[in-house]
């Protein structure tokens, strides 16, 4: 498969050499894009003598339709990766910009995108970059996460290229996917949400959206191509996952309307709000001495309404979550009843290492006729399990058919 490698202008560009030499290793050609910056940190010579191909330097190279080079190339690549990616060219790709021959070439191309961003840490953390991120990530584009350590700049942190192998590993997985999920549609909802009493304050829950990310992280990793609504959270997005970020449970309950119709298993990992303001207040609510009086009111029961959509046919495969606190499994048979589901995730959220804001998780999996109890482990470790059920779940339904 034909491979394009952007290489932008960063100290890491060095690495690049060695994710071109990875890529052929696995039976890939590559074709190196770089950019006028790359050539600043690695010569072009040196990609053409490795790839055995012109380097892609100029949108205008002289020549009859040079000019159009890269919707030639668009349509013949099979991934586009871009290691290392700086905040420009993030931001280029993010907003339409298409000012040289990398932009344009990810603008034209309908092949899949991979994107090993790199740059000093703070340039990372910035709100503009973050925002840039998820819109790729909202887009379908794919990450590999960058790494921790010595930056060029001098600064200890997070922000340094992945290592070549780390991408190779995650282009040829694009390119190659396998795993026992394969050719399957999982939406997952994951997070809080927050329903807003005036432009400050808002009625929230302490859900840091772990569960939901490990689920649908490790469902991309075995093949699944995977949707995941999250509320506020400040996690990453996983790679290999298309991300939608919703607020309320108003916009949580129409995202997994909209995405429910065309998949094949639901997992509901949120902790929706059960009540909102009756009526949000335009403007800061002022401070007083008497106390405040602020009616709720029922938000959607996204599962519930998710179950009854769904009726009686057998997919899409129903998993909900029910945190509670103390034993949770009178309360969880009663919602797996009510809801019509086919799995529930039922935890004690009082229970040390369990529940939220942590990075383990203790739970009950509780199906119609089965109830497993698994012991505090990682939410990495209990999303594998939850997994393995869904999995079996899927196999007895295609059994079925």
């Amino acid at each position: 498969m034909l491979i394009a490698l952007g290489v932008t202008g960063g100290i890491g560009a060095y690495k690049a050499v060695e994710v071109v030499r990875g890529l052929q290793k696995r039976g890939h050609d590559v074709v190196a894009v770089m950019t006028r910056s790359a050539r600043r940190f690695v010569g072009e010579v040196t990609f053409e003598a490795i790839t055995r191909r012109r380097v892609i330097t100029s949108q205008f190279a002289p020549g009859a339709n040079a000019d159009i080079e890269h919707i030639a190339l668009a349509s013949d690549i099979g991934l586009l990766v871009v290691a290392p990616a700086t905040a420009n060219v993030i931001g280029k790709f993010a907003n339409g910009i298409a000012d040289d021959f990398l932009s344009s070439l990810y603008l034209a191309t309908r092949a899949p995108v991979l994107i090993a961003p790199a740059m000093n840490t703070n340039m990372l953390e910035h709100p503009a970059v973050r925002a840039n991120l998820q819109t790729l990530a909202s887009r379908g584009v794919r990450f590999v996460d960058p790494g921790e350590g010595f930056l060029a700049c001098g600064w200890i942190g997070k922000g340094r290229l992945a290592e070549p192998e780390e991408v190779v590993e995650a282009a040829d997985r694009l390119v190659r996917p396998v795993g026992t999920l394969l050719g399957r549609r999982l939406l997952i909802s994951a997070g809080p949400t927050y329903e807003d009493i005036d432009p400050v304050r808002y009625v929230g829950n302490r859900s840091s959206g772990r569960m939901g990310y490990a689920i649908a992280a490790e469902a991309a990793r075995r093949g699944a191509e995977v949707v995941l609504v999250s509320g506020p959270t400040t996690l990453d997005a996983p790679a290999g996952v298309r991300i939608e970020r919703v607020r309320s449970a108003a916009e949580m309950a129409r995202a997994m309307s909209t995405h429910a119709r065309t998949v094949d298993a639901i997992v509901m990992a949120a902790a929706v709000a059960d009540y909102t303001p009756e009526r949000p207040h335009d403007t800061k609510i002022a401070k007083r001495d008497a106390p405040m009086d602020l009616t709720l009111v029922r938000t959607p029961d996204i599962l519930a309404d998710l179950g009854r959509a769904r009726g009686n046919a057998p997919l899409p495969i129903l998993v909900g979550f029910a945190a509670e606190t103390g034993d949770p499994r009178a309360r969880a048979r009663e919602k797996l009843r009510a809801k019509h589901l086919d799995l529930i995730v039922a935890n004690d959220v009082s229970r040390p290492g369990a529940g939220f804001e942590t990075n383990t998780n203790a739970a009950f999996l509780i199906s119609p006729d089965d109830e497993v109890e698994t012991p505090v482990q990682l939410k990495t470790e209990l999303a594998a399990t939850i997994l393995d059920r869904l999995e079996r779940l899927l196999a007895a339904h295609s059994a079925r058919v």
